[in-house]
């Protein structure tokens, strides 16, 4: 059996996690069968100092998994219409995730075209709530365990990526935090990618 990340490696700075996130593959599965995808933009939220984070006001009933250990998934229901998948990362009661934002489609190529009708392939899971309807996501996923082999929802390694294939930037989606937190480049993705997202 595939052994997903340990939980270690999500246990240290959320930026590290982001960074290096890019090139591990998520991998959902349904029935007997399996969605995968390796993740090419990642976003960090670094815990209740980062007034972009949604534990910037402590913990709450919506956010607890975020405080919870790491290794954990955080799924949120924003816009009134959009799941998001997050992993909690550093110690527990620290409050700090990573928003995976974006996939390149891997396996089950036939369950995220049924997921996601009318797209094209290039727009199947360019974005987060795009990548959550790809791989059939949603609030029942919130507090799932990454680090179990068995889990319906795991994240496994990748090659190891090198620094100048690597964009950062300013996070996306975030004009309520006021600066320096809405410039911060913690938006991190892959150079060249047709997968990661666009911002408005």
């Amino acid at each position: 059996m595939e052994q997903p990340l340990p939980r270690t490696f999500y246990d240290r700075p959320t930026l590290t996690v982001a960074r290096e996130l890019l090139g591990c593959v998520l991998v959902r599965t349904v029935g007997d069968r399996r969605i995968a995808g390796r993740i090419v933009e990642t976003e960090a939220y670094t815990g209740p100092d980062d007034r972009a984070s949604h534990s910037r006001h402590g913990r709450t009933a919506r956010n607890a998994v975020m405080f919870g250990p790491p290794g954990h998934a955080y799924v949120y229901f924003t816009y009134g219409m959009h799941w998001l998948l997050n992993v909690v990362t550093e110690a527990e009661g620290h409050g700090s995730a990573v928003l995976l934002r974006a996939v390149e489609p891997l396996e089950g190529l036939d369950l995220i075209a049924a997921n996601r009708p009318g797209r094209r392939q290039s727009e199947w899971t360019s974005g987060p709530a795009k990548l959550t309807r790809a791989f059939g996501i949603d609030g029942t996923f919130n507090g799932l365990d990454l680090t179990r082999p068995d889990g319906m929802l795991r994240i496994l390694p990748g090659d190891p990526l090198p620094e100048d294939s690597i964009h950062r930037g300013p996070r996306i989606g975030i004009s309520y935090a006021p600066e320096p937190w809405r410039s911060q480049p913690w938006r991190f993705w892959i150079k060249g990618t047709p997968y990661a997202s666009r911002p408005r």
